[in-house]
């Protein structure tokens, strides 16, 4: 059987913590710091995972992640 292919996007994007579960970065955080509010600014530092629905997307797309 050939391997299945994982899809590049995906592989560039997202990374798979040791639970199974799904790491991304945040959100609307590319331009328009401007209007943001401060609060938002500091909510949205770092990483963060995903629910659980758009795991069920993301999954299947990364078929030898765990």
């Amino acid at each position: 059987m050939p391997k299945m292919k994982t899809k590049s996007s995906c592989k560039k994007r997202f990374k798979v913590t040791a639970t199974g579960r799904i790491k991304a970065g945040q959100a609307g955080k590319r331009h328009g710091m401007i209007k943001r509010h401060k609060k938002f600014i500091r909510d949205a530092r770092g990483t963060t995972t995903l629910s659980k629905p758009d795991e069920g997307i993301i999954k299947p797309m990364m078929p030898y992640a765990r």
